[in-house]
């Protein structure tokens, strides 16, 4: 396709021509009316000056009779640039006045015509257009006195001549100004098209151009490079993902095999190769679960469990996981508490209860008891108490427009500046190497807080961490509030 081809199918120029054909329309129309309009104003004019010629001279008449209206008819006749003048009998017969013969039946009536006519001192020449009026007096006597419409005409042909003129200007400037402009938009066009090409030749990195106009065109490059920088984003998290799941789960593939074999190698008794199997079965067991954390987690960014929303009270799921993971804190120790306060929330329950479980499994695995004297009476410190705080406090609270589910722990906690990086897939930090798991747990807690349009919130407890759901309140419940 030629680039002037290229040009004129551009949206841009075709607009241009819908725009040009409307402004046309409507300066014509303009145009028009004010030609119209015009004709009509000089109209008015001749009319006027007509009537008042025509009562002064019946008046004449009235006064001094014929002779008097041929006297007066006579002498303004004479005069240069004189209204057209015409005084006739009954018959037909010229008594005064500046008008040629007349075309048949102009004289019958009385009334407004519109007529052609020759000046009597006018030899040769086409005949002209005259608005004229004829009065009939007492005794059939004629009276007829007209305007010639020249000067309507040359106005009007003035106006016409104009309007063509201007027809023909506005057509070219619009012409060009169309294709100005859509050459301006298909040079951005192009520039982004060959962006887009290289972008889906492999190039990621490439990005749309925008300019400082601010018009639709930047605004959609600007939408279109966040999502962009989006899918290199996801793009990247799937290359160290499938990167991390090579590293990460062949070391437990190989201890499966390693295992298996030793245990056909070996010659041992059927309690050997039982053992061997439930290591197995425990091994494949963490696979399985790794398995399904990335699932839940591709779940939760592809956006698959918007679907499954419903209203209900974070102050449910706190009280429902501590009743659930109190055993295991106490098994190591520890004491876990809930303080749960309303706070209401539109989401997927399933997904919320997995990552607040997820963080208090965090909490429990690298948790550290309280080391505390006990009491002579032997009673356990309640969580109220200051001097013996709880070791892993769960919470549910409304925080302005946010509900807030949070873990704090007497943990190691995590730097400050690793904090970004600990919430990424199969991250394990160097203070959790020694300890069973596969780096998922905050990764899965942050897809959940992203789908449901909050955030993953990571803090110091002094010692220890603070991990907080932080989760937008339904709109509803933001106006009752």
């Amino acid at each position: 396709m030629t680039a002037f081809g290229k040009l004129i199918r551009t949206t841009a120029f075709r607009l241009t021509l819908v725009y040009l054909f409307l402004f046309l329309l409507f300066a014509l129309f303009l145009l028009g009316y004010f030609a119209w309009n015009t004709r009509r104003l000089i109209t008015e004019q001749i009319t006027q000056t007509i009537n008042l010629e025509v009562g002064e001279l019946t008046d004449r008449f009235n006064r001094f009779g014929i002779r008097g209206l041929v006297f007066s008819a006579g002498n303004r006749a004479l005069r240069p640039g004189s209204n057209l003048y015409l005084v006739t009998t009954d018959t037909g017969q010229e008594l005064a006045g500046n008008v040629g013969p007349l075309q048949p039946g102009v004289l019958d009536s009385a009334g407004w015509a519109e007529i052609a006519y020759k000046r009597l001192d006018e030899q040769s020449g086409e005949d002209r257009r005259a608005l004229v009026r004829v009065a009939i007096l007492p005794g059939g006597f004629r009276l007829l006195i007209g305007r010639d419409l020249e000067e309507r005409r040359r106005l009007v042909g003035v106006m016409a001549s104009a309007a063509q003129w201007s027809f023909l200007i506005v057509l070219v400037l619009g012409l060009a100004g169309g294709v100005f402009v859509a050459r301006r938009v298909l040079v951005r066009v192009d520039a982004m098209t060959g962006t887009a090409q290289r972008i889906m030749a492999g190039d990621l990195t490439e990005r749309l151009p925008t300019g400082r106009s601010g018009d639709e065109l930047d605004r959609l490059a600007v939408n279109l490079n966040a999502m962009l920088d989006r899918i290199e984003a996801l793009m990247e998290g799937l290359k160290q993902v499938s990167d991390n799941i090579a590293h990460d789960l062949k070391t437990p593939l190989t201890r499966l095999r390693n295992r298996a074999e030793q245990a056909l190698a070996s010659s041992g008794s059927e309690g050997d190769y039982r053992a061997a199997l439930e290591r197995t079965i425990e091994e494949s067991d963490g696979l399985i679960r790794t398995f399904n954390a990335l699932l839940m987690i591709a779940r939760a960014e592809s956006g698959q469990a918007r679907g499954d929303m419903t209203d209900f009270d974070a102050r449910e799921i706190a009280e429902g996981i501590q009743e659930l993971y109190e055993p295991l804190a106490e098994d190591k120790g520890l004491t876990l508490v809930v303080r749960p306060h309303s706070a209401p929330i539109h989401g997927n329950r399933e997904l919320i209860s997995q990552a607040l479980a997820n963080l208090v499994e965090n909490a429990i695995k690298y948790g550290e008891p309280r080391k505390v004297l006990e009491p002579v009476g032997g009673d356990l410190p309640s969580e109220r108490d200051s001097a013996h705080p709880a070791d892993i406090v769960i919470e549910s609270r409304l925080d302005g427009d946010t509900a807030i589910l949070s873990v704090a722990d007497r943990g190691p906690g995590i730097p400050e500046n690793q904090r970004a990086h600990a919430v990424e897939r199969f991250v394990r930090l160097d203070s959790s190497r020694s300890q069973p798991g596969s780096g998922l747990g905050l990764s899965l807690a942050s897809a959940v807080a992203t789908l449901h349009g909050g955030a993953l919130r990571l803090g110091d407890n002094n010692p220890g961490l603070i991990a907080a759901l932080a989760l937008p309140v339904p709109a509803a419940e933001q106006h009752s509030t």
